[in-house]
């Protein structure tokens, strides 16, 4: 019991960070602050406010109940600013960017806490493009970046500690894919050729191996990520289609301590043809935690053992798309709900254009925990959230 009430206050610290977007997505809507002398910065930003109700329904009367929320979405509300100069024929980038909660009135004041999830510099030439400082990983990178509801709301597990959190929702985050959580790195990106690229990074390892009595946790080598993507065209479709990995090891100077080995395997495919859009993907991982890539509750990770996948379509008609969403993540004990557990999510979103900086979306999503032998976490939750996004 004291184990899961650990977990649980994490994944309720974590919950801010339980969302992704990357630079390059927000490019077309930044604003250009300065461009002169091979020199441009410009800044770019998103929020976002929901009204959701959530129906709790979980194993203890205690619990269940109707609970009202103005909350963010599964995105959180950012600002950021980029940094570009050509130089000896090279192309100096950087990027840092804020993230931020909305809800801090009910217990902390004004503790509006301030996330810094990218703070890095690029170097890019024909040969291709390295990155250093903090970015998100690269596994599971595409699976949560390619969401079909990315801009929506999602799953808030109560059992997880998200339906009166002060943080985001969670998305699709556990019922179909983990989160990649931003790290140190240094990864490079080869050139797209006949729309293939690559991706390698080492990262700072995370400490998936408790210190002991009489012996201490380390990580010899760093943490390995990479990512392939292809994009091609076939029968009028444009596809786009990925494979990432992660792997790392931790030890411990106390002989007696096992060492525990983390690797993770994903893998999908868009598919969008004429207002249709259809997605695919999924996971398979071990030793590493099926929410966070950070491995949260590293004492359990020895042996655990997840997998999921996520399906998708969407439909655009004039300014609206429609999207459907199923995913699930099937895991045997991460250290969340102790004995492990099956997670699943259903949905449906409708997205409105106003403009091209301003959405409004209405979502009505369902979230379900089978425990495992016999597990008191059982959970199904209903949330309908209706909220508008701005960004530029």
């Amino acid at each position: 019991m004291h184990n899961k009430k650990i977990a649980q206050a994490r994944l309720s610290r974590l919950a801010l960070a339980a969302a992704v977007a990357l630079a390059s997505q927000q490019a077309a809507a930044e604003i250009v602050l300065y461009d002169k002398d091979d020199t441009t910065f410009s800044t770019d930003g998103y929020v976002n406010a929901f009204y959701v109700n959530s129906d709790v329904d979980r194993d203890g009367e205690q619990f269940d109940r109707r609970q009202s929320r103005v909350k963010m979405g599964f995105l959180p509300n950012w600002i950021g600013f980029n940094m570009g100069k050509q130089v000896d024929g090279l192309q100096l980038g950087a990027r840092s960017s804020f993230w931020v909660t909305i809800n801090d009135s009910e217990t902390n004041g004004t503790a509006t806490a301030i996330d810094v999830r990218q703070f890095y510099g690029t170097v890019t030439g024909d040969w291709g493009e390295v990155l250093v400082g903090k970015d998100f990983g690269l596994f599971a990178r595409s699976n949560i970046l390619l969401d079909e509801l990315l801009a929506g709301y999602g799953q808030v597990s109560d059992t997880l500690g998200l339906v009166d959190g002060g943080g985001v929702s969670f998305g699709n985050i556990g019922s179909g894919y983990p989160y990649p959580f931003p790290t140190s790195q240094i990864t490079y990106r080869s050139v797209k050729t006949d729309g293939l690229r690559a991706a390698v990074g080492i990262m700072d390892p995370v400490d998936t191996n408790d210190d002991s009595p009489t012996g201490k946790a380390y990580q010899e080598n760093p943490r390995f990520e990479t990512e392939v993507t292809y994009e091609f065209e076939l029968g009028g479709a444009q596809i786009y289609s990925w494979v990432n990995g992660a792997y790392q090891t931790s030890e411990n100077t106390d002989p007696a301590v096992d060492s525990v080995t983390s690797k993770g395997l994903g893998y999908g495919v868009q598919a969008k043809m004429g207002a249709f859009t259809v997605v695919g993907s999924g996971f398979q991982a071990k030793g590493i935690n099926p929410f966070f890539t950070n491995n949260a509750g590293e004492p359990t990770l020895r042996e655990v053992d997840s997998d999921g996948y996520l399906l998708q379509g969407s439909y655009r008609f004039g300014k609206n798309r429609l999207a459907l969403s199923y995913g699930k993540t099937k895991d045997d004990g991460n250290g969340v709900v102790n004995t492990g557990a099956d997670y699943e999510t259903r949905g449906i979103a409708l997205f409105r254009d106003i403009n091209d900086n301003l959405k409004l979306v209405a979502e009505y999503n369902q979230f379900e925990i089978d425990g495992h032998e016999g597990s008191a976490q059982n959970e199904d939750t209903d949330t309908f959230a209706v909220g508008a996004v701005l960004s530029w």
